[in-house]
């Protein structure tokens, strides 16, 4: 099992989201983030007076998937979050110890 991070643009969510449930991923936490890359903020104009940023807002998903899912769910994600510019976000991948429903106690992939 895999538990796979995104951090990417907020005006991406729906289309990444809509993208991975077609291709059978059956759940996610969506988390509202902060945070800066190489590109280190940016300066925006608020009331007529420019300032600089360097924490940008982010969505960061998480999803729990089985190994064999794991090249899909990451060229999905890459495709469909991607906007060809600074600032598109990151995939991280991690391994999954153990995974236990809950209400029923099922664990493993079938917990997923």
């Amino acid at each position: 099992m895999k538990f796979v991070v995104a951090i990417i643009k907020p005006f991406k969510l729906d289309e990444v989201r809509e993208a991975l449930a077609s291709i059978g991923v059956a759940g996610m936490t969506v988390t509202e983030v902060k945070g800066f890359g190489r590109q280190k903020g940016q300066t925006e104009i608020y009331r007529g007076a420019e300032y600089t940023t360097n924490m940008l807002p982010k969505v960061k998903l998480e999803i729990a998937i089985s190994d064999a899912m794991e090249a899909q769910v990451i060229e999905t994600i890459q495709q469909t979050a991607s906007s060809e510019s600074i600032g598109d976000g990151k995939i991280f991948v991690f391994d999954i110890g153990a995974a236990v429903r809950i209400r029923t106690g099922e664990s493993g992939e079938t917990a997923l």
